[in-house]
């Protein structure tokens, strides 16, 4: 039997919804970016809070005896990508000819893996507009221009799992509140209605009613408090972006006529209840990844309280100490409120405080309330508050396009606004993306490349004034793992071959001892053994005078320079501007070679020259012979 078509003129087909081209072309660009590659070197933290750490080997936070850090999440995020790469290399090699572990594939795959996972906050935002009928398509034109978006949200820092969760948290708890509002409302109503019924019959049927209301005080509570656990679990401040969620969750309905205090309480109780197992299982898989937990207590029953880690609390027993916060940088606490947030978001204005339970309280609290609890720790960066983005841009977002009710002065005004927010957004994506620390990586490239054409010869790289180079591009080989020789069955393990020093902004003097020390340790391993070796300065441009003057001290190793990367932005070197008669800016051929000394440099080649200072310079020691 066929239907006709009149049954489908009434059928009501839901039109589906279009977003802006405008989004679509900056998720395009989120992508494009990231598979370039973005080489801009934003914090160690991106490659040694988890890449490192599975890839390689474990990093400070991760050490047995004072753990500080969750294996879980980086497990459960950055596994499946490196798991891929491992699987796949044969195969591609052998079909493809392309080598997966090499330091382009080792840096892309993970960050587009991240970057599908940072749609989950453009999903959450959209569904949270459409929620309260609000602008989304403005709003997600905003959040995806944000440079925040475009560079964070694709790399691997725990901060951008962060939001993710955050961004989770805040969707279920928007739409708990949309829909204890809707049944409180009709509960309110029925109540009324039953109230001045006058019949019994009626009342029964009222009462009927009333009954098939579907329940929702403790809606979405187990999910809530997994994602709370397991934020916490990535870092414990989530706490502070966690806090007015779940406070907005569970005051939901408070003041009505029908909720009342005992259902606060009972939403903690079931809070905190549904939140025990999860905490327990991470807890476990923590202490058994540390080593304190192994399968020969468990089946034995030998388990004590000295078996358990948690890696939250040893976070924050960690920070509380203002010695070890010195160690990466002090603060003042209004640095987040007066540097920070500008500088992440470009974007704010002052409201009038909105009520308690709405969708708008909810956005300004988790805006306000995570920027406050991070205020207090001395210790303060401008990727800590990423995640209140998405409040942020819910609340103000909408605020930045024109509209048919402005003025001509506030269009104006607006139109100006939006030029700059996504002038200032392209600009600080091309230089936290491409431009800070970027030096580095195309380094770690061609150091791979090398290493892997000269096998079996040593490499010695020192760092100074710049970030350390994740081991994990290199693909270096294992040192620990056991061979055996399938002639004579013997087992060994391999030497390493390559070894990378950082000594971070080491006086000048200091750090060529240290090279001294390491010259000399491999040329004797080389008139020993013959066992060949290269060593390498990897410095800033800018401190090329300070290089060439502590060298010259040592007469008996000569300083070549092999190549040089360009851009590099480092402010712990940052460059001086050239004067008149920069003696440098001739070296670095700005002038013409048959010049004399007494040199007068214009504007533009000073500004030339200073921005060649930009760059990363590698610079090879060699021992000289004498006869």
């Amino acid at each position: 039997m066929f239907l006709k078509r009149d049954i489908f003129k009434a059928i009501s087909f839901r039109n589906p919804v279009t977003l802006p081209l405008s989004y679509w072309i900056l998720v395009c660009l989120r992508f494009l970016f990231t598979i370039l590659p973005q080489q801009g070197y934003i914090h160690p933290d991106e490659f040694f809070q988890n890449v490192e750490v599975i890839a390689v080997a474990r990093t400070w936070e991760f050490h047995p005896k004072f753990p500080i850090r969750n294996i879980f999440v980086p497990k459960i995020i950055l596994g499946p990508p490196l798991y891929v790469i491992h699987f796949a290399n044969p195969f591609t090699k052998l079909y493809l000819n392309i080598d997966l572990k090499t330091p382009y594939y080792l840096l892309v795959i993970p960050r587009v893996f991240i970057c599908l996972l940072s749609l989950i906050n453009d999903y959450c935002l959209y569904k949270i507009c459409v929620l309260y009928g609000q602008n989304f398509r403005t709003r997600l034109t905003v959040f995806a221009s944000s440079y925040v978006v475009l560079v964070y949200c694709c790399r691997s820092f725990s901060n951008a799992f962060e939001m993710v969760f955050f961004s989770v948290l805040l969707l279920l708890v928007a739409e708990c509140m949309m829909k204890s509002d809707k049944l409180i409302y009709h509960e309110e109503f029925l109540k009324d209605k039953y109230q001045k019924a006058t019949t019994a019959l009626e009342k029964v049927k009222l009462f009927k009613l009333q009954t098939h209301l579907p329940l929702h005080s403790l809606n979405h509570v187990m999910v809530i408090s997994a994602t709370v656990v397991i934020g916490i679990f990535n870092r414990p401040t989530f706490v502070g972006f966690a806090f007015p969620p779940v406070f907005f969750w569970l005051q939901r309905g408070l003041g009505s006529k029908v909720i009342g205090f005992m259902d606060f309480h009972y939403r903690i109780i079931m809070f905190i209840l549904c939140g025990i197992p999860p905490a327990l299982s991470l807890i476990a898989i923590d202490s058994s990844y540390y080593g304190y937990l192994t399968m020969v207590e468990v089946q034995s029953l030998k388990v004590s309280w000295d078996n358990w880690v948690v890696t939250p609390l040893n976070f924050v027993r960690y920070n509380l100490d203002r010695g070890n916060l010195s160690q990466h940088g002090l603060h003042p606490w209004w640095l987040h409120l007066a540097v920070n947030v500008p500088l992440l978001f470009i974007l704010g204005k002052y409201s009038q405080l909105p009520k308690i339970q709405s969708i708008t309280g909810l956005m300004m609290f988790s805006l306000v309330v995570p920027i406050a609890v991070l205020s207090l720790f001395p210790h303060q960066e401008a990727r800590f508050i990423i995640p209140v983005l998405i409040p942020l841009v819910y609340l103000y977002g909408n605020r930045l396009h024109p509209n048919e009710a402005d003025n001509p002065n506030m269009r104006k005004f607006k139109n100006i606004l939006n030029f700059l927010w996504y002038t200032l957004n392209f600009l600080l994506t091309i230089f936290f993306g491409f431009v800070h620390q970027g030096g580095i990586y195309p380094f770690a490239n061609s150091l791979h490349h090398e290493i892997k054409s000269t096998y079996g010869v040593q490499t010695h790289v020192i760092t100074t004034h710049s970030y350390s180079i994740p081991s994990f591009l290199l693909q270096l080989e294992s040192t620990s793992q056991m061979w055996r020789d399938r002639k004579t069955g013997h087992k060994y393990k391999l030497a390493p071959a390559t070894f990378l020093h950082r000594y971070g902004s080491l006086p000048m003097a200091d750090l060529f001892t240290k090279v001294d020390e390491e010259l000399s340790n491999a040329e004797e391993l080389l008139h020993k053994h013959k066992k060949q070796y290269r060593l390498y300065i990897a410095s800033p441009c800018s401190l090329e005078e300070k290089i060439r003057a502590a060298a010259h001290k040592y007469k008996y190793f000569d300083l070549i320079e092999e190549r040089s990367y360009y851009p590099h932005f480092c402010t712990e070197a940052f460059p001086k501007f050239p004067s008149n008669h920069d003696q440098l800016c001739k070296e670095d051929n700005l002038l013409r070679k048959n010049e004399s000394l007494a040199i007068d440099l214009n504007m533009l080649q000073r500004i030339s020259c200073f921005l060649k200072r930009f760059c990363l310079r590698i610079y090879r020691v060699k021992a000289l012979e004498y006869k």
